[in-house]
Protein backbone atom coordinates (compact mmCIF):
# COMPACT_ATOMS: atom_id res chain seq x y z
CA UNK A 1 0.00 0.00 0.00
CA UNK A 2 2.99 2.31 0.26
CA UNK A 3 3.57 4.85 -2.48
CA UNK A 4 6.58 7.11 -3.12
CA UNK A 5 4.76 9.84 -1.18
CA UNK A 6 4.24 7.56 1.80
CA UNK A 7 7.62 6.02 2.60
CA UNK A 8 7.67 2.96 4.78
CA UNK A 9 8.48 3.14 8.48
CA UNK A 10 8.50 0.77 11.43
CA UNK A 11 4.81 1.40 12.18
CA UNK A 12 3.79 0.52 8.64
CA UNK A 13 5.93 -2.60 8.88
CA UNK A 14 4.15 -3.61 12.11
CA UNK A 15 0.70 -3.02 10.62
CA UNK A 16 1.55 -4.95 7.45
CA UNK A 17 2.85 -7.88 9.51
CA UNK A 18 -0.32 -7.83 11.64
CA UNK A 19 -2.50 -7.82 8.53
CA UNK A 20 -0.50 -10.65 6.98
CA UNK A 21 -0.98 -12.72 10.12
CA UNK A 22 -4.68 -11.94 10.42
CA UNK A 23 -4.26 -10.16 13.74
CA UNK A 24 -7.17 -8.05 15.02
CA UNK A 25 -9.45 -9.66 12.42
CA UNK A 26 -7.72 -7.50 9.83
CA UNK A 27 -8.76 -4.26 11.52
CA UNK A 28 -6.58 -1.16 11.71
CA UNK A 29 -8.13 1.18 14.26
CA UNK A 30 -6.05 4.13 15.44
CA UNK A 31 -6.96 7.21 17.44
CA UNK A 32 -5.83 10.78 18.01
CA UNK A 33 -6.44 11.38 21.74
CA UNK A 34 -5.74 15.02 22.73
CA UNK A 35 -6.42 16.36 26.18
CA UNK A 36 -8.69 19.41 25.71
CA UNK A 37 -6.48 21.63 27.86
CA UNK A 38 -4.79 23.76 25.20
CA UNK A 39 -4.39 24.51 21.52
CA UNK A 40 -2.74 22.00 19.22
CA UNK A 41 0.76 22.75 17.92
CA UNK A 42 3.02 21.54 15.12
CA UNK A 43 3.97 18.43 17.12
CA UNK A 44 0.33 17.41 17.26
CA UNK A 45 0.12 17.87 13.49
CA UNK A 46 2.62 15.03 13.09
CA UNK A 47 0.52 12.77 15.32
CA UNK A 48 -2.68 13.71 13.50
CA UNK A 49 -1.17 13.00 10.08
CA UNK A 50 0.32 9.74 11.33
CA UNK A 51 -2.77 8.30 13.02
CA UNK A 52 -5.30 9.40 10.43
CA UNK A 53 -2.90 8.62 7.58
CA UNK A 54 -2.21 5.07 8.70
CA UNK A 55 -5.90 4.34 9.15
CA UNK A 56 -6.65 5.77 5.70
CA UNK A 57 -3.85 3.90 3.96
CA UNK A 58 -4.77 0.54 5.45
CA UNK A 59 -8.52 0.77 5.04
CA UNK A 60 -9.18 1.32 8.73
CA UNK A 61 -10.48 4.20 10.77
CA UNK A 62 -9.13 6.79 13.15
CA UNK A 63 -11.07 8.01 16.16
CA UNK A 64 -10.90 11.51 17.56
CA UNK A 65 -11.09 11.04 21.31
CA UNK A 66 -10.84 13.74 23.92
CA UNK A 67 -9.08 12.37 26.99
CA UNK A 68 -11.04 14.70 29.25
CA UNK A 69 -10.15 13.42 32.71
CA UNK A 70 -8.98 16.68 34.26
CA UNK A 71 -11.93 19.12 34.34
CA UNK A 72 -10.05 21.93 36.06
CA UNK A 73 -7.83 22.48 33.01
CA UNK A 74 -10.26 21.73 30.21
CA UNK A 75 -12.45 24.08 28.23
CA UNK A 76 -15.00 23.75 25.38
CA UNK A 77 -12.95 26.42 23.53
CA UNK A 78 -10.09 23.93 23.28
CA UNK A 79 -12.45 21.20 22.09
CA UNK A 80 -13.76 23.40 19.28
CA UNK A 81 -10.28 24.50 18.22
CA UNK A 82 -8.99 20.92 18.14
CA UNK A 83 -11.85 19.78 15.92
CA UNK A 84 -11.26 22.73 13.61
CA UNK A 85 -7.52 22.06 13.41
CA UNK A 86 -7.96 18.37 12.56
CA UNK A 87 -10.45 19.17 9.82
CA UNK A 88 -8.27 21.98 8.45
CA UNK A 89 -5.36 19.55 8.12
CA UNK A 90 -7.59 17.47 5.86
CA UNK A 91 -8.84 14.70 8.12
CA UNK A 92 -12.24 13.67 9.42
CA UNK A 93 -13.29 11.23 12.10
CA UNK A 94 -16.78 10.74 10.67
CA UNK A 95 -19.04 9.26 13.32
CA UNK A 96 -16.11 8.25 15.51
CA UNK A 97 -15.93 11.14 17.97
CA UNK A 98 -15.46 10.00 21.55
CA UNK A 99 -14.57 11.25 25.00
CA UNK A 100 -12.99 9.47 27.94
CA UNK A 101 -15.92 10.94 29.89
CA UNK A 102 -18.25 8.77 27.76
CA UNK A 103 -16.80 5.83 29.68
CA UNK A 104 -16.74 7.19 33.24
CA UNK A 105 -19.29 4.65 34.47
CA UNK A 106 -17.44 1.75 32.86
CA UNK A 107 -14.07 3.01 34.10
CA UNK A 108 -15.49 3.14 37.61
CA UNK A 109 -16.65 -0.45 37.21
CA UNK A 110 -13.15 -1.46 36.08
CA UNK A 111 -11.71 0.21 39.19
CA UNK A 112 -14.14 -1.72 41.37
CA UNK A 113 -13.05 -4.91 39.59
CA UNK A 114 -9.41 -4.17 40.45
CA UNK A 115 -10.33 -3.62 44.11
CA UNK A 116 -12.23 -6.91 44.24
CA UNK A 117 -9.19 -8.70 42.77
CA UNK A 118 -6.96 -7.15 45.44
CA UNK A 119 -5.15 -5.12 42.77
CA UNK A 120 -6.15 -1.65 43.98
CA UNK A 121 -6.63 0.08 47.31
CA UNK A 122 -7.73 3.40 48.75
CA UNK A 123 -4.74 5.28 50.12
CA UNK A 124 -5.17 8.08 52.66
CA UNK A 125 -1.66 9.51 52.55
CA UNK A 126 -1.39 13.19 51.76
CA UNK A 127 0.10 14.20 48.41
CA UNK A 128 3.35 15.11 50.14
CA UNK A 129 3.46 11.76 51.95
CA UNK A 130 2.81 9.91 48.72
CA UNK A 131 5.85 11.61 47.20
CA UNK A 132 7.97 10.72 50.24
CA UNK A 133 6.89 7.09 50.17
CA UNK A 134 7.50 6.83 46.43
CA UNK A 135 11.28 6.76 46.73
CA UNK A 136 13.72 8.01 44.12
CA UNK A 137 15.30 6.80 40.92
CA UNK A 138 18.02 5.13 42.99
CA UNK A 139 16.03 4.14 46.09
CA UNK A 140 12.93 1.94 46.24
CA UNK A 141 9.68 3.29 47.62
CA UNK A 142 7.87 2.18 50.76
CA UNK A 143 4.49 0.55 51.01
CA UNK A 144 1.67 2.82 52.08
CA UNK A 145 0.34 1.99 55.57
CA UNK A 146 -3.09 1.73 53.88
CA UNK A 147 -1.93 -0.81 51.30
CA UNK A 148 -3.33 -3.80 53.20
CA UNK A 149 -6.83 -2.51 53.74
CA UNK A 150 -9.41 -5.23 53.18
CA UNK A 151 -11.33 -5.49 49.95
CA UNK A 152 -14.56 -4.59 51.75
CA UNK A 153 -13.02 -1.49 53.34
CA UNK A 154 -11.62 -0.37 50.00
CA UNK A 155 -14.95 -0.89 48.25
CA UNK A 156 -16.73 1.08 50.97
CA UNK A 157 -14.25 3.97 50.88
CA UNK A 158 -14.23 4.10 47.10
CA UNK A 159 -18.05 4.21 46.97
CA UNK A 160 -18.04 7.00 49.56
CA UNK A 161 -15.42 8.87 47.53
CA UNK A 162 -17.81 8.72 44.58
CA UNK A 163 -20.70 9.86 46.79
CA UNK A 164 -18.81 13.04 47.66
CA UNK A 165 -18.26 12.38 51.35
CA UNK A 166 -14.61 13.42 51.37
CA UNK A 167 -12.79 16.65 50.53
CA UNK A 168 -10.14 16.76 47.82
CA UNK A 169 -6.80 15.28 48.80
CA UNK A 170 -8.05 12.99 51.57
CA UNK A 171 -8.03 9.74 49.56
CA UNK A 172 -6.86 8.38 46.24
CA UNK A 173 -7.32 4.99 44.63
CA UNK A 174 -3.97 3.37 43.83
CA UNK A 175 -2.95 0.30 41.89
CA UNK A 176 -1.21 -2.35 43.99
CA UNK A 177 1.85 -3.21 41.93
CA UNK A 178 5.42 -2.89 43.26
CA UNK A 179 6.88 -0.05 45.33
CA UNK A 180 10.38 -1.34 44.55
CA UNK A 181 9.95 -1.29 40.77
CA UNK A 182 12.78 0.49 38.89
CA UNK A 183 10.01 2.09 36.80
CA UNK A 184 8.57 4.89 38.93
CA UNK A 185 5.28 4.64 37.05
CA UNK A 186 4.76 1.15 38.49
CA UNK A 187 5.13 2.17 42.15
CA UNK A 188 1.47 1.90 43.06
CA UNK A 189 0.33 4.70 40.75
CA UNK A 190 -2.82 6.68 41.40
CA UNK A 191 -5.88 5.56 39.46
CA UNK A 192 -8.54 7.95 40.81
CA UNK A 193 -8.52 11.22 42.72
CA UNK A 194 -11.20 13.37 44.31
CA UNK A 195 -11.99 16.60 42.41
CA UNK A 196 -15.06 18.60 43.34
CA UNK A 197 -15.12 20.27 39.96
CA UNK A 198 -17.74 20.52 37.28
CA UNK A 199 -16.96 18.66 34.07
CA UNK A 200 -17.73 20.15 30.66
CA UNK A 201 -19.54 16.98 29.54
CA UNK A 202 -20.80 15.30 32.70
CA UNK A 203 -21.54 18.38 34.80
CA UNK A 204 -21.55 17.61 38.53
CA UNK A 205 -22.32 13.92 38.14
CA UNK A 206 -18.84 12.96 39.29
CA UNK A 207 -16.53 14.19 42.00
CA UNK A 208 -13.89 11.53 41.42
CA UNK A 209 -12.02 11.39 38.14
CA UNK A 210 -9.75 8.72 36.64
CA UNK A 211 -6.10 9.47 36.06
CA UNK A 212 -4.95 9.74 32.46
CA UNK A 213 -2.92 6.52 32.54
CA UNK A 214 -5.89 4.56 33.86
CA UNK A 215 -8.44 5.97 31.44
CA UNK A 216 -6.27 5.97 28.35
CA UNK A 217 -5.62 2.27 27.78
CA UNK A 218 -9.11 1.27 28.86
CA UNK A 219 -10.65 3.81 26.48
CA UNK A 220 -8.50 2.31 23.71
CA UNK A 221 -9.83 -1.13 24.62
CA UNK A 222 -13.46 -0.02 24.73
CA UNK A 223 -13.08 1.50 21.27
CA UNK A 224 -11.34 -1.65 19.99
CA UNK A 225 -8.26 0.33 19.00
CA UNK A 226 -5.65 -1.98 17.48
CA UNK A 227 -2.57 0.25 17.30
CA UNK A 228 -2.28 2.78 20.12
CA UNK A 229 0.38 5.12 18.74
CA UNK A 230 1.96 7.71 21.02
CA UNK A 231 5.21 9.62 21.42
CA UNK A 232 8.34 8.35 23.10
CA UNK A 233 7.76 10.07 26.45
CA UNK A 234 5.02 7.49 27.03
CA UNK A 235 7.41 4.55 26.67
CA UNK A 236 7.92 4.40 30.46
CA UNK A 237 4.14 4.33 30.85
CA UNK A 238 3.70 1.30 28.59
CA UNK A 239 4.24 -1.27 31.40
CA UNK A 240 1.39 0.39 33.32
CA UNK A 241 -0.76 0.52 30.17
CA UNK A 242 -0.21 -3.25 29.76
CA UNK A 243 -0.60 -4.05 33.47
CA UNK A 244 -4.02 -2.40 33.70
CA UNK A 245 -5.32 -4.21 30.62
CA UNK A 246 -3.86 -7.54 31.77
CA UNK A 247 -5.66 -7.42 35.13
CA UNK A 248 -9.12 -6.79 33.74
CA UNK A 249 -11.71 -8.47 31.59
CA UNK A 250 -11.48 -6.03 28.69
CA UNK A 251 -13.30 -6.23 25.34
CA UNK A 252 -10.14 -5.93 23.24
CA UNK A 253 -6.37 -5.84 23.70
CA UNK A 254 -4.73 -2.84 22.02
CA UNK A 255 -0.94 -2.57 21.80
CA UNK A 256 0.93 0.67 22.44
CA UNK A 257 3.70 1.74 20.05
CA UNK A 258 5.92 4.78 20.55
CA UNK A 259 7.42 7.04 17.90
CA UNK A 260 9.68 10.08 18.07
CA UNK A 261 7.96 13.34 18.89
CA UNK A 262 8.53 16.34 16.67
CA UNK A 263 11.28 18.59 17.99
CA UNK A 264 11.89 21.64 15.83
CA UNK A 265 14.48 24.35 16.32
CA UNK A 266 13.86 28.08 16.74
CA UNK A 267 10.59 27.43 18.53
CA UNK A 268 9.01 25.95 21.66
CA UNK A 269 6.14 23.48 21.87
CA UNK A 270 5.80 23.14 25.63
CA UNK A 271 2.23 24.06 26.59
CA UNK A 272 3.59 25.81 29.67
CA UNK A 273 5.97 27.96 27.61
CA UNK A 274 3.37 28.70 24.96
CA UNK A 275 0.95 29.78 27.68
CA UNK A 276 3.66 32.03 29.15
CA UNK A 277 4.14 33.71 25.75
CA UNK A 278 0.41 34.43 25.59
CA UNK A 279 -0.01 35.56 29.20
CA UNK A 280 3.08 37.80 29.10
CA UNK A 281 1.85 39.53 25.95
CA UNK A 282 4.86 38.42 23.90
CA UNK A 283 2.37 37.32 21.25
CA UNK A 284 -1.17 38.42 20.51
CA UNK A 285 -2.80 35.11 21.44
CA UNK A 286 -2.73 31.40 20.71
CA UNK A 287 -3.38 32.05 17.02
CA UNK A 288 -0.67 34.68 16.64
CA UNK A 289 1.05 33.86 13.31
CA UNK A 290 4.40 33.53 15.10
CA UNK A 291 3.11 30.74 17.34
CA UNK A 292 3.81 27.09 16.44
CA UNK A 293 0.15 26.29 17.11
CA UNK A 294 -1.78 24.87 14.18
CA UNK A 295 -4.15 27.83 14.38
CA UNK A 296 -1.17 30.23 14.35
CA UNK A 297 0.47 28.53 11.37
CA UNK A 298 -2.85 28.53 9.57
CA UNK A 299 -3.31 32.26 10.17
CA UNK A 300 0.20 32.90 8.92
CA UNK A 301 -0.74 31.25 5.65
CA UNK A 302 0.82 27.78 5.87
CA UNK A 303 -1.21 25.53 3.54
CA UNK A 304 -2.51 22.29 5.08
CA UNK A 305 -1.03 20.34 2.15
CA UNK A 306 2.43 21.73 3.01
CA UNK A 307 1.96 20.70 6.64
CA UNK A 308 1.05 17.17 5.58
CA UNK A 309 4.02 17.08 3.22
CA UNK A 310 6.32 18.20 6.03
CA UNK A 311 5.03 15.51 8.39
CA UNK A 312 5.58 12.90 5.69
CA UNK A 313 9.11 14.09 4.88
CA UNK A 314 10.43 14.11 8.43
CA UNK A 315 9.44 10.47 8.84
CA UNK A 316 8.79 8.31 11.86
CA UNK A 317 11.38 6.53 13.99
CA UNK A 318 12.02 5.29 17.51
CA UNK A 319 14.74 7.81 18.31
CA UNK A 320 14.36 11.50 19.12
CA UNK A 321 15.82 14.08 16.78
CA UNK A 322 15.45 17.76 15.98
CA UNK A 323 14.15 19.00 12.64
CA UNK A 324 15.34 22.29 11.21
CA UNK A 325 12.64 24.93 10.88
CA UNK A 326 13.91 25.48 7.34
CA UNK A 327 12.51 22.09 6.31
CA UNK A 328 9.01 23.19 7.25
CA UNK A 329 9.44 26.58 5.61
CA UNK A 330 10.75 24.98 2.40
CA UNK A 331 7.71 22.70 2.25
CA UNK A 332 5.59 25.83 2.45
CA UNK A 333 7.63 27.59 -0.26
CA UNK A 334 7.38 24.63 -2.62
CA UNK A 335 3.64 24.36 -2.15
CA UNK A 336 2.99 28.08 -2.55
CA UNK A 337 5.37 28.45 -5.48
CA UNK A 338 3.19 25.99 -7.37
CA UNK A 339 -0.22 27.14 -6.15
CA UNK A 340 -0.14 30.83 -5.20
CA UNK A 341 -1.16 33.39 -7.83
CA UNK A 342 1.23 36.28 -8.37
CA UNK A 343 0.46 39.90 -7.55
CA UNK A 344 2.40 43.11 -7.18
CA UNK A 345 2.63 44.95 -3.87
CA UNK A 346 4.94 47.80 -2.90
CA UNK A 347 5.58 47.63 0.80
CA UNK A 348 7.68 50.78 1.24
CA UNK A 349 6.45 52.96 -1.61
CA UNK A 350 8.44 55.59 -3.49
CA UNK A 351 6.60 57.64 -6.13
CA UNK A 352 7.88 57.39 -9.69
CA UNK A 353 6.72 60.08 -12.14
CA UNK A 354 7.01 59.27 -15.86
CA UNK A 355 7.35 62.78 -17.24
CA UNK A 356 6.79 61.97 -20.91
CA UNK A 357 3.71 59.81 -20.27
CA UNK A 358 0.56 61.82 -21.09
CA UNK A 359 -1.24 63.19 -18.04
CA UNK A 360 -4.69 61.67 -17.57
CA UNK A 361 -3.87 58.68 -19.76
CA UNK A 362 -4.21 55.11 -18.49
CA UNK A 363 -3.84 51.67 -19.98
CA UNK A 364 -4.03 48.09 -18.83
CA UNK A 365 -1.61 45.23 -19.11
CA UNK A 366 -2.62 41.58 -19.13
CA UNK A 367 -0.34 39.82 -16.63
CA UNK A 368 -0.27 36.08 -16.00
CA UNK A 369 -1.39 34.98 -12.57
CA UNK A 370 1.28 32.30 -12.58
CA UNK A 371 4.33 32.18 -14.89
CA UNK A 372 4.31 28.38 -15.14
CA UNK A 373 0.61 27.63 -15.01
CA UNK A 374 -1.51 29.20 -17.79
CA UNK A 375 -4.59 27.48 -16.35
CA UNK A 376 -4.51 30.02 -13.51
CA UNK A 377 -5.42 32.71 -16.04
CA UNK A 378 -4.46 36.34 -16.09
CA UNK A 379 -5.49 39.71 -14.70
CA UNK A 380 -5.61 43.28 -15.98
CA UNK A 381 -3.25 45.66 -14.19
CA UNK A 382 -3.74 49.40 -14.60
CA UNK A 383 -0.89 51.75 -15.55
CA UNK A 384 -0.66 55.54 -15.39
CA UNK A 385 1.80 58.45 -15.37
CA UNK A 386 2.62 57.94 -11.69
CA UNK A 387 3.47 54.58 -10.21
CA UNK A 388 4.97 53.39 -6.97
CA UNK A 389 8.16 51.40 -6.76
CA UNK A 390 9.92 49.92 -3.75
CA UNK A 391 12.03 52.47 -1.89
CA UNK A 392 14.94 50.02 -1.84
CA UNK A 393 14.81 49.75 -5.65
CA UNK A 394 16.23 53.26 -6.06
CA UNK A 395 19.69 54.47 -5.12
CA UNK A 396 20.86 57.98 -5.92
CA UNK A 397 24.52 57.05 -5.60
CA UNK A 398 24.58 53.36 -6.49
CA UNK A 399 27.37 50.89 -5.91
CA UNK A 400 28.81 49.06 -8.90
CA UNK A 401 26.59 45.96 -8.55
CA UNK A 402 23.32 47.85 -8.10
CA UNK A 403 21.24 47.08 -11.19
CA UNK A 404 17.98 48.68 -10.18
CA UNK A 405 16.91 52.30 -10.63
CA UNK A 406 19.52 55.06 -10.39
CA UNK A 407 20.11 58.36 -12.23
CA UNK A 408 20.75 57.66 -15.90
CA UNK A 409 19.98 53.95 -15.65
CA UNK A 410 17.30 52.19 -17.67
CA UNK A 411 15.23 49.47 -15.99
CA UNK A 412 12.13 47.46 -16.80
CA UNK A 413 8.82 47.99 -15.05
CA UNK A 414 7.57 44.41 -14.90
CA UNK A 415 5.27 43.70 -17.87
CA UNK A 416 4.96 47.42 -18.76
CA UNK A 417 7.73 49.62 -20.14
CA UNK A 418 11.43 50.39 -20.02
CA UNK A 419 12.05 53.61 -18.10
CA UNK A 420 15.14 55.73 -17.52
CA UNK A 421 15.74 57.81 -14.40
CA UNK A 422 16.23 61.51 -15.19
CA UNK A 423 16.21 63.09 -11.75
CA UNK A 424 14.74 63.27 -8.28
CA UNK A 425 12.59 65.55 -6.14
CA UNK A 426 13.71 65.84 -2.53
CA UNK A 427 12.13 66.79 0.76
CA UNK A 428 13.52 69.62 2.86
CA UNK A 429 15.59 67.13 4.83
CA UNK A 430 17.28 65.85 1.67
CA UNK A 431 15.42 62.57 1.39
CA UNK A 432 14.04 61.56 -2.00
CA UNK A 433 10.30 62.20 -2.32
CA UNK A 434 9.88 61.38 -6.02
CA UNK A 435 11.92 59.84 -8.77
CA UNK A 436 11.56 61.33 -12.24
CA UNK A 437 11.95 59.28 -15.39
CA UNK A 438 11.01 58.92 -19.02
CA UNK A 439 9.63 55.85 -20.76
CA UNK A 440 10.16 54.28 -24.15
CA UNK A 441 6.67 53.96 -25.72
CA UNK A 442 8.00 51.34 -28.12
CA UNK A 443 8.88 49.00 -25.25
CA UNK A 444 5.29 48.17 -24.30
CA UNK A 445 5.24 44.82 -22.53
CA UNK A 446 8.77 45.35 -21.21
CA UNK A 447 10.94 44.57 -24.23
CA UNK A 448 12.62 47.01 -26.61
CA UNK A 449 12.15 46.50 -30.38
CA UNK A 450 15.86 47.07 -30.96
CA UNK A 451 16.70 44.18 -28.65
CA UNK A 452 18.63 46.18 -26.07
CA UNK A 453 18.87 44.50 -22.70
CA UNK A 454 18.40 45.89 -19.21
CA UNK A 455 19.60 44.19 -16.04
CA UNK A 456 16.97 45.42 -13.61
CA UNK A 457 13.26 44.52 -13.48
CA UNK A 458 11.12 46.23 -10.86
CA UNK A 459 7.64 45.48 -9.58
CA UNK A 460 5.30 48.45 -9.32
CA UNK A 461 1.71 49.54 -8.81
CA UNK A 462 -0.09 52.40 -10.49
CA UNK A 463 -0.94 55.32 -8.23
CA UNK A 464 -4.30 55.62 -9.96
CA UNK A 465 -5.15 51.91 -9.76
CA UNK A 466 -3.85 50.79 -6.38
CA UNK A 467 -5.23 50.31 -2.89
CA UNK A 468 -3.61 50.78 0.50
CA UNK A 469 -3.02 47.80 2.73
CA UNK A 470 -1.47 46.85 6.02
CA UNK A 471 1.25 44.25 5.70
CA UNK A 472 2.64 42.30 8.62
CA UNK A 473 6.13 40.92 8.13
CA UNK A 474 6.45 37.84 10.34
CA UNK A 475 9.71 36.09 11.08
CA UNK A 476 10.82 33.39 13.52
CA UNK A 477 9.83 34.08 17.10
CA UNK A 478 13.23 33.19 18.60
CA UNK A 479 16.79 34.06 17.70
CA UNK A 480 18.20 31.04 19.54
CA UNK A 481 18.23 27.68 17.79
CA UNK A 482 17.17 25.94 20.99
CA UNK A 483 15.23 28.49 23.06
CA UNK A 484 15.68 28.03 26.80
CA UNK A 485 18.64 25.69 26.52
CA UNK A 486 21.25 28.11 27.86
CA UNK A 487 19.13 31.11 28.89
CA UNK A 488 15.59 32.14 29.78
CA UNK A 489 13.61 31.51 26.60
CA UNK A 490 11.82 34.85 27.04
CA UNK A 491 15.18 36.61 26.74
CA UNK A 492 15.69 34.92 23.36
CA UNK A 493 12.57 36.29 21.69
CA UNK A 494 13.38 37.78 18.28
CA UNK A 495 12.72 41.56 18.48
CA UNK A 496 12.25 41.56 14.71
CA UNK A 497 9.68 38.74 14.67
CA UNK A 498 6.97 41.20 13.59
CA UNK A 499 7.16 44.41 11.62
CA UNK A 500 3.84 46.06 10.75
CA UNK A 501 3.80 48.26 7.65
CA UNK A 502 0.95 50.62 6.86
CA UNK A 503 0.33 52.60 3.70
CA UNK A 504 1.56 49.79 1.48
CA UNK A 505 0.42 50.02 -2.14
CA UNK A 506 -1.10 46.90 -3.69
CA UNK A 507 -2.98 45.96 -6.83
CA UNK A 508 -6.59 46.96 -6.34
CA UNK A 509 -7.75 43.41 -7.11
CA UNK A 510 -6.16 42.30 -3.84
CA UNK A 511 -8.92 44.08 -1.93
CA UNK A 512 -11.26 41.41 -3.29
CA UNK A 513 -9.20 38.60 -1.75
CA UNK A 514 -11.02 36.44 0.74
CA UNK A 515 -9.50 35.82 4.18
CA UNK A 516 -6.80 33.12 3.93
CA UNK A 517 -6.28 33.63 0.18
CA UNK A 518 -2.58 33.19 -0.56
CA UNK A 519 -0.36 35.07 -3.03
CA UNK A 520 3.21 35.55 -4.04
CA UNK A 521 3.93 39.26 -3.91
CA UNK A 522 6.52 39.41 -6.64
CA UNK A 523 10.09 39.78 -5.34
CA UNK A 524 8.74 40.06 -1.77
CA UNK A 525 7.65 36.63 -0.57
CA UNK A 526 4.48 34.65 0.01
CA UNK A 527 1.59 36.35 1.77
CA UNK A 528 -1.95 35.58 2.83
CA UNK A 529 -4.98 37.69 3.63
CA UNK A 530 -5.33 37.66 7.42
CA UNK A 531 -7.95 35.21 8.57
CA UNK A 532 -9.58 37.63 11.02
CA UNK A 533 -8.51 41.22 10.27
CA UNK A 534 -8.62 41.33 6.47
CA UNK A 535 -11.67 42.99 4.91
CA UNK A 536 -12.55 44.52 1.54
CA UNK A 537 -12.26 48.04 2.90
CA UNK A 538 -9.21 47.25 5.02
CA UNK A 539 -6.90 44.70 3.40
CA UNK A 540 -4.40 43.09 5.77
CA UNK A 541 -1.77 40.63 4.58
CA UNK A 542 0.60 38.44 6.57
CA UNK A 543 3.97 37.35 5.24
CA UNK A 544 3.99 33.57 5.34
CA UNK A 545 7.60 32.99 4.28
CA UNK A 546 10.25 34.85 2.37
CA UNK A 547 11.20 33.71 -1.14
CA UNK A 548 14.49 32.30 0.12
CA UNK A 549 15.66 30.95 3.47
CA UNK A 550 17.31 33.92 5.15
CA UNK A 551 18.17 31.75 8.18
CA UNK A 552 20.10 29.10 6.26
CA UNK A 553 23.46 28.34 7.80
CA UNK A 554 26.46 29.17 5.67
CA UNK A 555 28.61 26.10 5.24
CA UNK A 556 32.05 26.53 6.77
Amino acid sequence: MDTPSTPSNFLRAIIEEDLKNGKNEGRVFTRFPPEPNGFLHIGHAKSICLNFGLARDYGGRCHLRFDDTNPGKEDPVYVASIKEDVRWLGFDWGEHLYHASDYFERLYAFAVELIKKGKAYVCSLSAEEVREYRGTLTEPGKNSPYRDRSVDENLDLFARMRAGEFPEGTHILRAKIDMASPNMNMRDPALYRILHQEHQNTGNTWCIYPMYDFAHGLSDSLERITHSICTLEFADHKPLYDWILDQLDVPSRPVQYEFNRLNINYTVTSKRKLKTLVENGVVAGWNDPRMPTISGLRRRGFPPAAMRDFCERIGVSRSDSCVDMGVLENCVRENLDATAPRAMAVLRPLRLVIENYPEGQEEFFELANHPKNPDMGSRKVGFSREVFIEDSDFMENPCSKFFRMAPGKEVRLRGAYLVTCTGVVKNDDGTVREVLCTYDPASRGGDAPDGRKVKGTLHWVSARHCAEAEVRLYDRLFTAEFPGKDADFLDQVNPASLETLTGCKVERSLTEAAPEDRFQFERQGFFCADRFDHATGRPVFNRTVTLRDSWAKVAG
